[in-house]
């Protein structure tokens, strides 16, 4: 399983539904490993295992797998349900017709269609090149009640949805299009890494346009693999699995293979991908990012991932991170998430 980090705005808005229902939201924070103290700092991140925490901690606390984002509770117990529903389904096509009426059981102001071929109309134009001769499927959001979905609840709907289908396929399919029926938010560059490199916004209809020609792929799932898959949940739905496909992924394997203090120069690199130089750039520039970028983004989580589950020291991480000198370290953390390390580490409620 990667290792990811989460923005602080999504710890925000998973603990909106407590604080709506007048529930303190130190305690459930604290329980999974998240202090107070960083919702203070907007440039904040926490790893994906503490917002999988923080996920089943809000769970419990609603009795709620929804984040109290509906009108009616999705109660604990229902995600794992809706899994032993579709794990049975021949093909992908299947599963997510089971899916789609599961969710239109479950919650009421918020639903989805599977819609086949010409479904790209759904999502707005441009982007999200490469759908078969099959054309394409969307997975599109609906708002069923009168009480329109609100936007984290479209977020976590669709993290729900690709989880779902990335695992009944065990690879992550390949999301052509993003698309929002909202405007662009602040911390859109998240989505890039949750969804898709493609997207668009203000759209008539939230959705996720991909290849027709997966809905006739079979599952590969059984009582055993659906077991595993239930045991590591939520942290599998909101890392999911690679897109081995991008140049991105590819880079991001090398890098993950190697210590950080080996990793290569950009022409190596090039060299290793059988690529030239130009070309590994400007794929990489396709693709919404640069080497240094995907670096720094890596060392950033795997920092966060050290800081906030081990007590080794700073000057340790900071070495085994490749930096020349912990002052270096310290600096980098600070652009990356507003802290210094060990401040960052001093609120980390594992860490006391």
């Amino acid at each position: 399983m990667e290792k990811h980090s989460v923005a602080i705005c999504f710890v925000h808005h998973a603990i909106a539904g407590l604080r709506a229902r007048g529930i303190a939201p130190e305690p459930v924070l604290q329980a999974a490993g998240i202090a107070p103290a960083l919702l203070a700092v907007p440039q904040a991140r926490v790893s994906a295992a503490s917002y999988s925490a923080l996920w089943l901690e809000v769970a419990a606390a609603l009795d709620d797998e929804f984040f109290g984002q509906d009108s009616r509770r999705m109660k604990c117990g229902s995600f794992a349900m809706l899994c032993h529903a579709v794990a049975s389904s021949k093909t992908l096509a299947q599963g997510l017709e089971r899916v789609v009426r599961y969710f239109g059981l479950l919650l009421d102001d918020i639903g989805v269609r599977l819609e086949r071929e010409g479904a790209g109309a759904e999502g707005g134009q441009g982007g999200g090149s490469g759908a078969s001769k099959r054309g394409r499927a969307a997975l599109v959001l609906t708002a069923p009640s009168a009480r329109p979905p609100g936007v984290f609840a479209q977020e976590t709907m669709l993290i729900m949805l690709h989880g779902l289908m990335s695992w009944l396929l065990r690879r992550r399919v390949p999301v052509l299009l993003a698309a929002f029926s909202y405007p662009e938010p602040a911390y859109s560059a998240e989505y890039r890494l949750m969804y898709s490199r493609h997207l668009a916004f203000g759209q008539p209809a939230t959705a996720l346009v991909f290849d027709a020609a997966w809905l006739d792929q079979p599952v590969h799932q059984d009582e055993r693999s659906l077991k595993a898959f239930l045991r590591d949940a939520p942290h599998n739905v909101v890392v999911k699995y690679s897109d081995r496909g991008s140049i991105m992924a590819r880079v991001r394997r090398q890098l993950r293979a190697q210590p950080p203090e080996q990793w290569p120069t950009f022409d190596r690199l090039a060299h290793d991908v059988h690529m030239s130089s130009s070309s590994l750039r400007r794929r990489l520039m396709e693709e919404g990012g640069t080497y240094q970028q995907l670096k720094d983004e890596l060392r950033r989580d795997l920092a966060i991932e050290a800081l906030s589950h081990s007590s080794r020291p700073l000057a340790e991480i900071a070495a085994e991170l490749g930096f020349a000198e912990p002052g270096a370290f310290h600096r980098a953390f600070r652009r990356w998430t507003g802290l210094r390390p060990g401040a960052y580490r001093a609120t980390t409620p594992a860490m006391h």
